[in-house]
């Protein structure tokens, strides 16, 4: 693989879903293995995420966006963005940055700030002046990619579900130039 360019592009059909489920339960239990007990990072299979990714894209699919990181036929990472919604009273205008995920052996490659720049241009084109992101608490590696990113803490916690447990997150926000 090394040489051949990496392409993003846009994302939606069944394969697609198929394959980000894929790589979400690999990332997952790669990024969470210090965080989770091995029997949660075993509940989250790449069948689960699958399914999950299925029953999500075809919701969501008419107001998000999904894109790829490939090279040649090897999905390296994935992004998911759309509107911020309703419970984040954030105003008009936000988008959310739902997801980026880059499969382990990837990490550090180019693929995430790629994906990252992707969702950034995607932002400002969709007429959005400012987007959020939901963060792992103790996730310090994506915390500290969001950061160099121009991402700054907002402030607002909650708790949501990975796989079986229930786990602190943090809001981190930014503006669209």
């Amino acid at each position: 693989m090394p040489g051949m360019t990496l392409t993003i592009r846009r994302g939606g059909t069944p394969e697609d879903v198929a394959a980000i489920g894929e790589l979400h339960a690999l990332s997952r239990r790669s990024a969470y293995r210090e965080l989770l007990t091995p029997q949660e990072l075993a509940e989250i299979t790449v069948a689960c995420q699958q399914e999950k990714w299925t029953r999500r894209w075809a919701v969501e699919a008419d107001t998000h966006r999904l894109h790829l990181a490939v090279r040649g036929d090897s999905v390296l990472g994935f992004c998911y963005l759309g509107p911020a919604g309703a419970e984040e009273q954030a105003p008009a205008g936000t988008g959310m940055l739902n997801a980026i995920h880059v499969r382990p052996d990837a990490i550090g490659s180019g693929v995430g700030l790629a994906l990252m720049n992707t969702c950034l241009a995607e932002f400002a084109a969709l007429g959005h002046h400012q987007a959020m992101l939901y963060v792992v608490s103790d996730n310090t590696r994506a915390r500290r990619f969001y950061e160099r990113g121009g991402w700054a803490a907002d402030g607002v916690t909650r708790t949501t579900r990975i796989g079986p447990a229930d786990v602190p997150v943090v809001r981190y926000a930014r503006p669209i130039s």
